[in-house]
């Protein structure tokens, strides 16, 4: 597929996607596509070990195109997101791509956020701030909508009823000190070393066993819509897994000995 929304570098191990769609970079049905093509094609890398996504002109991504979503409003028998519905909206199915992915995923919030831009963002494993004035969060009641991207699902996960209800029903955006306080961001990184600081919290990512990578991920993935009792089973199924696992033989060995192993991810 020819991407016209989104460009791809990549550094090693670190694969490196940064959404464009100017002037204001908003995410629409073709960046969605062109993103469900990437990461298909990262699923079947085997020598990527950690996904960073990224947005351009201090924007992440601002929200979904609001033209397409005007379009729907007004013409319910014209084309849809979806085929049926019960059918999950292309940018549903994205950010369960994302989950389900076995390498860490970074988003590495340049700018503004919002909408489905900010349900992007909190579809990936981690959220790196980028200091400054910018805004992020779910203002769809503010144009009779409510969030439709897995919005109102992820944030009560994150945050619980009572804040979820108050951010979303008010439609309130959070500046990045309040994201990283309530705990919807991981770290705010320095304004004008941000893509470099994003980088560098990637490669420490992929410099651990890609193998236990993957395992912790599914192990907290899985656990936590879960039982407690059956969390306990999913980890140690997991443990197992990366305790007899080639890399943990032989970097257990290496410990022991005052050596370093090189992971193989076997």
């Amino acid at each position: 597929m020819e991407y016209r929304h989104i460009t791809i570098e990549r550094h090693g191990t670190i694969a490196e996607c940064t959404l464009h769609n100017p002037p204001a970079h908003t995410l629409n049905a073709r960046g969605v596509s062109e993103l469900h093509d990437f990461l298909k094609n990262v699923s079947q890398d085997r020598d990527v070990r950690v996904l960073v996504l990224t947005g351009t002109d201090d924007t992440f991504a601002a929200h979904y195109e609001m033209t397409e979503l005007a379009e729907a409003s007004q013409n319910p028998d014209g084309p849809s997101f979806r085929s049926s519905p019960d059918d999950l909206h292309p940018l549903n199915l994205l950010g369960l791509a994302l989950e389900s992915l076995a390498i860490p995923t970074i988003a590495a919030v340049n700018g503004n956020a919002g909408g489905g831009g900010w349900e992007l963002a909190l579809a990936c494993d981690f959220r790196l701030m980028r200091e400054g004035g910018f805004r992020f969060g779910l203002p769809e009641t503010n144009v009779g909508i409510i969030p439709g991207a897995g919005g109102t699902q992820r944030m009560t996960r994150l945050l619980g009823t009572a804040r979820a209800l108050d951010l979303i029903l008010r439609g309130q955006m959070l500046k990045h000190e309040e994201a990283v306080q309530y705990g919807l961001a991981n770290r705010i990184l320095p304004h004008e070393d941000f893509r470099t600081a994003a980088l560098s919290f990637a490669r420490e990512l992929a410099s651990r066993s890609p193998l236990a990578m993957k395992l912790a991920k599914r192990a907290i993935r899985e656990g936590a819509e879960q039982s407690l009792e059956q969390g306990l089973r999913i980890e140690q199924q997991c443990f197992d897994e990366a305790l007899h696992s080639e890399d943990a033989g032989r970097a257990l060995k290496a410990w022991v000995a005052g050596e370093k192993w090189e992971w193989t991810g076997k």
